[in-house]
C-alpha cells in the first residue's frame, strides 16, 4: 500500500502537534496564493475563473495521496494553461460550452497518457528532452504568457493572436484606446507584487493586491468607468462531469495532450527533485507520473483543466514548513470552503489584477543566465536553446517545442556521427599514453599507430571512423602496426562489426597487423559471436597499451 499510496508512509511517524501545525500553516499560505492564481490561470486558458478553483480541489487531494513528493504543490500553472489555450482555441471559441467540453476531454487524455507512462515505467522518457530545449521553451512561453495578458492590462481589445510581435504592433496601434483606470490598476498591482516579493516575501502579495483592488473598485465605482471585473462566480462544489469523447476530437487533441503530459511532468518532477534532494528523501519518476495522471483524470471528471506541480507554489509550500501531503489536502479544503462560502467576494475583482498576477508569476521563468552559461560551457547547447526560444516566439508553442526537440536530436545525431578520436603517443615523464594534440611531447613511432575511439561504434559513425583512420594512415607511410584503444568503446553494433572486419581484412592483406586493447565485456561478447576469436586470434584483448606495444615491437 505504501508503494501505491506514499502518503501512508509519510504519516508513519507523523507528529500531530508539530507536523500538523506546520502542514496547516503551509496549506493556508498556499491556498491564499492559489485562489487568485487559479482564477487567473483559468482565464489564461480561456476558461471561466471558477474552473481554476475547481482544478484546485480534487486533483490536489489525489496527488497528495499518490505523489512521492511531500511538498510539491499541484494545481493550475501558467505554462500548462497557455498550452491548453493554444491547443483548444483553434477548434472552439474560448469560454464556450464546446470549448469547455474539449478542455475536459484534454484533461482526461493528459491524465491517461501520464498514467500509462507511469504504469509502463517510462518516466525516463523525459530525459531525452534536452535541458537547453526546456530552458529556451520556458523562457519564450513566459514572454508569450505575459504578452497574452496585455489586453486585460491595457483595457483594450488587441485581437486573438498569441504571437508576441503581432500583440506589440496591436498595442502600439491601439495606444489611444487604453482604459486609463484599468492600466493604472494593473501597473500598480505589478509594482506592489514585485516590491512585496522582494521586501516582504512572507506576506502573500497576490492576496494583498486582490483585497486592495476589490476595495478600490467598490469604493470608487470603477466598474462603471470601464474597468472589467470578474463578475459573478458560481458557488458550490464542482459536480461530476463525463467528458464527451469522439475519435475526431481525440485525434485533434492528441498532439497537445502529449505535449502537456511531457512538459507538465518535466516541470513538476524537476521541482519535486530539488526539494527532495534538500530534504534527503527519494522521489520516483514513475510514481510521479502515476500521481499526476490520476490527478488529471480527476480534474477531467470534476470540471477542471490540466494541472501539474508549480515552481513558485511548491517553493512557498516548502518554505512555509509543509511536512507531508496533508498540506496539499488542507489546501484543497481551504479552496472548497472558498467555493462554498466566499465566491461572492470576488465579484469586483478587476481582470487587470489577475493579469498582473500572471505576469509577475511568469517573470521568474525567464532565465537570462542559462544562455550565457551554456555559451561558455557548450555552444551547441546554447544554439539549441536559442533555436527553441526563437521558434517558440515566432511560430508558436507547439511548433516551438517540436522544433527544439527535433533540433536537439539532430545535434545529438551529428555529435554521435562524428565521435572524438585521438592518436596516442608515449609520455615518458608520466609513463602513460596521451593524445598527441594535447601533449605534443608524447613520442610516436613511424611504423606504429595508436588510436583511441571515444564513443560507441555503430552504423551511423562507422564511415566517419574509417575516414579518420585513412587520414591517420596517410600520415604514417611506413605504417605496419595499428593499435586500437577500446577503453572508451562500450558498445558496437553488428553493422559496425561487419564494416570494421572488412576494413581489417583489406589492410591486413597489405601487411598491416592490428591489436585491440581494453575491450570491454559487452563488446568482447559481440566480437565472439561474430567469430573474431578465431579470425583474429592473438590480436584481441590486450590488457593495456604497454602490452600491445611490446607485442607490436616484437612482431616488427
Amino acid at each position: 500500500m505504501r508503494n501505491w499510496i506514499p502518503l501512508i508512509g509519510q504519516l508513519q511517524d507523523y507528529d500531530l502537534r508539530q507536523d500538523m501545525k506546520s502542514d496547516l500553516n503551509a496549506a493556508l499560505i498556499v491556498a491564499i496564493m492559489l485562489i487568485p492564481q487559479g482564477m487567473a490561470y483559468a482565464m489564461l486558458a480561456g476558461l471561466p475563473p471558477v474552473m481554476g478553483l475547481y482544478a484546485s480541489t480534487v486533483p490536489i487531494v489525489i496527488y497528495a495521496l499518490l505523489g512521492s513528493s511531500r511538498q510539491l504543490a499541484v494545481g493550475p500553472v501558467a505554462m500548462v494553461s497557455l498550452l491548453v489555450y493554444t491547443g483548444v482555441s483553434g477548434i472552439a471559441e474560448p469560454g464556450s460550452e464546446e470549448y469547455i467540453a474539449y478542455v475536459l476531454l484534454l484533461a482526461l487524455m493528459v491524465g491517461v497518457i501520464q498514467l500509462l507512462l507511469g504504469l509502463l515505467r517510462l518516466g525516463a522518457v523525459t530525459k531525452y528532452i534536452s535541458h537547453a530545449v526546456i530552458s529556451g521553451f520556458t523562457s519564450a512561453a513566459a514572454i508569450i504568457i505575459a504578452f497574452s495578458q496585455m489586453d486585460s492590462l491595457l483595457g483594450t481589445d488587441l485581437g486573438e493572436s498569441k504571437n508576441v510581435f503581432i500583440i506589440m504592433i496591436e498595442a502600439v496601434q491601439n495606444i489611444g484606446n487604453i482604459q486609463a483606470e484599468t492600466f493604472f490598476i494593473g501597473l500598480a498591482s505589478i509594482v506592489v507584487l514585485f516590491l512585496m516579493k522582494k521586501y516582504t516575501p512572507k506576506i502573500p502579495g497576490p492576496l494583498t493586491v486582490v483585497v486592495l483592488s476589490i476595495a478600490a473598485v467598490q469604493l470608487f465605482n470603477l466598474e462603471q468607468t470601464g474597468v472589467e471585473v470578474v463578475g459573478e462566480i458560481p458557488g458550490g462544489l464542482p459536480g461530476l462531469t463525463i467528458p464527451a469523447m469522439s475519435a475526431d476530437a481525440v485525434l485533434t487533441l492528441l498532439p497537445i495532450a502529449v505535449t502537456i503530459s511531457l512538459i507538465g511532468f518535466v516541470e513538476s518532477y524537476a521541482m519535486a527533485k530539488v526539494i527532495a534532494t534538500r530534504e534527503r528523501y527519494a522521489v520516483h519518476p514513475d510514481q510521479e507520473l502515476r500521481a499526476l495522471g490520476a490527478a488529471n483524470i480527476g480534474t477531467g471528471f470534476f470540471s477542471g483543466f490540466p494541472v501539474t506541480g508549480g515552481f513558485s507554489r511548491s517553493a512557498v509550500n516548502y518554505d512555509s514548513g509543509a511536512k507531508t501531503g496533508l498540506a496539499g489536502m488542507m489546501t484543497a479544503v481551504f479552496v472548497i470552503l472558498t467555493l462554498l462560502f466566499f465566491t461572492s467576494w470576488f465579484y469586483y475583482l478587476p481582470q487587470a489584477v489577475l493579469a498582473a498576477i500572471i505576469i509577475v508569476a511568469v517573470y521568474g521563468l525567464i532565465d537570462v543566465k542559462e544562455p550565457k552559461h551554456l555559451w561558455q560551457v557548450k555552444r551547441a547547447d546554447a544554439v539549441t536553446l536559442a533555436v527553441t526560444f526563437i521558434a517558440t516566439l515566432a511560430v508558436g508553442i507547439e511548433a516551438g517545442i517540436i522544433t527544439g526537440v527535433g533540433f536537439s536530436l539532430a545535434v545529438f545525431l551529428y555529435r554521435s556521427g562524428k565521435p572524438h578520436m585521438a592518436e596516442l603517443g608515449y609520455l615518458e615523464s608520466e609513463g602513460v599514453y596521451r593524445n598527441i594534440k594535447r601533449f605534443p611531447q608524447a613520442k610516436t613511432d613511424d611504423d606504429k599507430l595508436i588510436i583511441r575511439i571515444d564513443a560507441p561504434i555503430y552504423f551511423a559513425n562507422m564511415a566517419y571512423i574509417e575516414e579518420q583512420l585513412r587520414h591517420y594512415m596517410l600520415e604514417h607511410p611506413r605504417l605496419t602496426h595499428v593499435i586500437f584503444d577500446f577503453s572508451s568503446v562500450n558498445d558496437i553494433d553488428a553493422v559496425a562489426v561487419d564494416e570494421l572486419e572488412k576494413w581489417l581484412d583489406h589492410h591486413g592483406s597489405r601487411g598491416i597487423r592490428f591489436y585491440f586493447v581494453t575491450v570491454h565485456g559487452p563488446v568482447r561478447d559481440i566480437f565472439k559471436r561474430a567469430g573474431w576469436d578465431e579470425k583474429f586470434a592473438g590480436s584481441l584483448y590486450y590488457r593495456d597499451l604497454n602490452e600491445a606495444h611490446k607485442a607490436a615491437s616484437s612482431d616488427s
